[in-house]
């Protein structure tokens, strides 16, 4: 079952986005829901009835859904949040006419692989990820779903305007309060201490994994097996460790080096 059609891509890459708009946009299992409760909850003040109530790909339309159009359509256009995993060679013509906010998560490489790898175990709409050593040869050719992480990343953080914000997952997880405190700041949303106290509170990862609106749980089987893993697994920096052999790492570093450092100024928190 796919997610996407010709259609509903013809229909994001020519998406008129208005400046109101909030587009949240990663690479697949680089914080993309712990972003939206985020940006759901600086909204509200940190108030979670919201989080509480209503799915979150109905909060956070994600763009290229076939789906989406009829939610998108229905949202108030002067407050909404859309998600995309779209790389920007795609989404740039689109968003270059307005003044769109978009926030940009990024992960450490390394752990988006062992992420998406088990991620690709219980999706029924991505194919068999078969055994690590082979994913891990698809990631580094590019051949996965959702193409190359190498390229969506340089693709986004180059763009950087000042209507564009680049997160880490690292930094929300090192410090989600000063994370917190900064898109506010970025969104135009100034929060009082005690609002930014109720954010970290309520998009803790034991706080997502317990609220049936983000954890994907009412997804239905067909498209999820919840029986073959967890959507929110562990949410742990540095798991990769976990799975990569020294080989894995080794065979990791050299395609690593040789497509990231060409111009290239990021840096990563591997641990």
């Amino acid at each position: 079952m796919e997610c996407f059609s010709v259609d509903s891509l013809k229909y994001a890459v020519s998406f008129p986005f208005l400046d109101t708009d909030i587009l949240i946009v990663s690479y697949p299992k680089s914080g993309t829901t712990w972003l939206q409760e985020v940006v759901t909850l600086i909204r509200t003040r940190g108030n979670p009835g919201l989080s509480q109530t209503v799915e979150n790909w109905k909060r956070a339309p994600w763009l290229e859904h076939y789906y989406s159009s009829a939610l998108l359509e229905a949202l108030p256009t002067t407050a909404r949040v859309i998600t995309t995993h779209l790389p920007h060679h795609l989404l740039g013509p689109a968003l270059q006419h307005s003044k769109t906010k978009v926030i940009y998560v990024s992960r450490n490489p390394k752990d988006v692989l062992v992420s998406f790898y088990h991620f690709h175990k219980m999706a029924n709409f991505l194919p068999e990820p078969h055994s690590f050593p082979d994913f891990l040869d698809r990631f580094l050719d590019e051949t996965v779903s959702f193409g190359s992480w190498f390229d969506h990343i340089k693709g986004w953080t180059s763009q950087i305007n000042s209507n564009l914000l680049h997160i880490t997952y690292e930094e929300m997880s090192l410090d989600l309060h000063g994370t917190i405190k900064k898109i506010s700041s970025f969104l135009q949303c100034p929060l009082v201490e005690d609002e930014v106290n109720n954010c970290v509170k309520h998009c803790s990862f034991s706080s997502m994994k317990e609220n049936k609106m983000i954890n994907y749980t009412l997804v239905p089987q067909e498209i999820m097996d919840h029986s073959k893993g967890s959507f929110m697994r562990k949410g742990k920096v540095g798991d990769w460790k976990n799975m990569f052999t020294e080989e894995d790492s080794r065979k990791f570093e050299t395609v690593f080096t040789s497509k990231m450092m060409e111009n290239s100024t990021l840096e990563f928190v591997w641990e």
